[in-house]
């Protein structure tokens, strides 16, 4: 019996749903294989209440799981794309980006009332600074309370009457099967810009893999790429890395791959929110989907937004 395959993630109970959905498709593809998801928990689930751009940003949520693959205690781990830093330390690398889910993000309610419908003094539930300034641009009478957690923490600040909405991310609910759960409403990309990487999860390896098995492991992890997502996520990234971006940054960007074309939007506040810059491109698709194609948009877009004085907004930081 061949060694058994061992997947890194978060402890918390998304984190496992995305992970099983992992290990669900590579263990068809490796019916010889014993798959085992092993829970590490991290920095930023051990620090639930505090803030992540004060106690040391995305990296927090992933440096732990890559020590272990430093460490060969785990062959692989399955992220939140959005969770990652950027760049990634050389060191390792991004193995496949699966199929993209609803990158939406969407209000929850007691009753299914609208961001713009929400009674002034209306308390919602959001740590994001992009979040809460694309909320305010939309709603100037509502009132921003600090929430982090997992969904059933928040859900419960709601259902108790100690918060009148929040915001989460679709595809955390749908792949919770918590979407039929809640009243919510479907935040309009064009009004309300996701987190770069959003929706998509990201299968992280060491750069270099070595060991019995690899090239059979490592063709069902690469079957597992999502060519559409990859490119996509290629480009937001590089975006973000380009404009420097940090957990802090306030800042929203969506890229769509869609008839050959490549559409780019985003959103940059100033760290008050007092100053906002609005940007997008639409650029032809490599034949290929090479992500290194993508990764140019991305740059290009982010150094437009620089030239702008996007710099002198991020100084503020």
């Amino acid at each position: 019996m061949a060694s058994p395959l061992r997947i890194g993630t978060r402890p918390s109970q998304l984190a496992i749903a995305q992970t099983s959905l992992i290990r669900d498709r590579l263990g068809a593809a490796l019916p010889n294989i014993a798959i085992q998801i092993v829970p590490i928990s991290t920095s930023g689930d051990k620090l639930a209440d505090a803030s992540l751009a004060k106690v040391g940003g995305k990296g927090l949520f992933i440096k732990e799981l890559e020590q272990a693959l430093a460490d060969r205690r785990i062959d692989i781990a399955v992220h939140s794309m959005k969770d990652l830093p950027a760049r990634l330390a050389p060191e390792f690398s991004i193995a496949a980006v699966p199929e993209r889910d609803d990158p939406h993000d969407l209000l929850v309610t007691r009753d299914g009332a609208s961001l713009v419908a929400l009674a002034r003094g209306s308390r919602l539930g959001t740590s994001s600074s992009r979040r809460c300034f694309q909320a305010r641009r939309l709603n100037r009478e509502i009132v921003i309370e600090p929430l982090r957690g997992n969904v059933d923490t928040r859900l419960k600040k709601l259902a108790s009457g100690e918060l009148d909405a929040i915001i989460v991310a679709a595809a955390g609910l749908k792949r919770l099967g918590r979407l039929a759960d809640v009243k919510h409403v479907e935040l309009d990309d064009r009004d309300f810009i996701p987190a770069g990487g959003q929706a998509a999860l990201a299968i992280e390896t060491l750069a270099t893999r070595r060991g019995a098995g690899v090239s059979d492991i490592g063709h069902a992890i690469a079957n597992l790429n999502d060519a559409r997502a990859a490119y996509e996520t290629a480009a937001e990234r590089a975006f973000l890395a380009t404009l420097g971006a940090s957990c802090a940054t306030p800042v929203g960007v969506k890229a769509t791959l869609e008839r050959s074309m490549l559409s780019m939007r985003t959103i940059l506040f100033s760290r008050d929110g007092a100053r906002e810059m609005l940007e997008s491109s639409s650029e032809p698709a490599d034949p290929d989907l090479a992500p290194s194609t993508a990764e140019a948009d991305g740059t290009r877009l982010a150094e437009r937004m620089l030239a702008r004085g996007a710099d002198a907004m991020l100084a503020d930081e």
